[in-house]
């Protein structure tokens, strides 16, 4: 059953506190992460009971849903949408028109399906990447990262990487991996000559570790809306 408004916003009012807890044990400034809420399979009141509650930014995996969600939530106009799932490239004409950031940008082909489909201006990207080589996960490999960048960038605007390590006992698996990212990120900002400012990395399970590895964006669904209807 979903959750009634006030426990939504009771969870989110939650939710911030750890992230600003987070942010505080490592240093990083107040408002330096952006909380983007997993809304997969979430009905629209789910969402609208969030929005009202001050969030903005929804992460939605599957083109349809985001579309359906989008049309009975047409009344909130500063919603920001962002595509986390895996993008086929047959669906990017309609994922460019709906989406304000495509989270998974995984392959050249897809990038130039991209800027075709949106030329008079570039869509924001991250590039998703495949840190732990997960045959069952999309993703580019950590070293083709910096040609598949090179290949898009003027094409798309690559703002940073995504990533979600593979799954582990708990929170602290997660780190190296986030490290990782964070220093693949570096590695590749300095190749490239662009800022990447955006590292996506963490949900329910292992956000705060993420936070403490830099994340700009962290991705929390089931700690918000509970878990996921059936």
């Amino acid at each position: 059953m979903p959750l009634d408004c006030a426990e939504i916003a009771r969870r989110l009012d939650a939710v911030r506190d750890r992230i600003a807890a987070a942010q505080r044990r490592a240093g990083r400034a107040p408002e330096s992460v952006r909380l983007v809420l997993a809304s997969k399979t979430q009905p629209p009141q789910a969402v609208r009971a969030a929005y009202e509650a001050g969030a903005r930014d929804f992460g939605e995996n599957y083109v349809q849903e985001a579309l359906d969600k989008k049309a009975a939530l047409s009344d909130l106009k500063d919603i920001r949408w962002h595509l986390i799932g895996h993008l086929q490239t047959n669906k990017a004409r309609v994922a460019a028109a709906a989406f304000d950031t495509i989270e998974s940008l995984d392959s050249v082909r897809l990038g130039e399906a991209l800027a075709r489909a949106r030329p008079q201006r570039l869509i924001p990207v991250l590039v998703e990447i495949n840190l732990g080589g997960e045959a069952s996960k999309t993703g580019v490999a950590p070293e083709g990262a910096e040609a598949l960048i090179q290949a898009v960038r003027g094409k798309v605007e690559v703002l940073g990487l995504m990533a979600i390590p593979p799954p582990g006992p708990g929170a602290e698996h997660s780190r190296p991996y986030f490290a990782r990212l964070r220093d693949l990120r570096d590695r590749l900002a300095a190749a490239t000559g662009l800022a990447l400012s955006e590292l996506s990395m963490g949900m329910t399970d292992d956000f705060e570790v993420a936070i403490e590895q830099g994340a700009t964006i962290v991705r929390v669904g089931r700690a918000i809306f509970g878990e996921r209807p059936r």
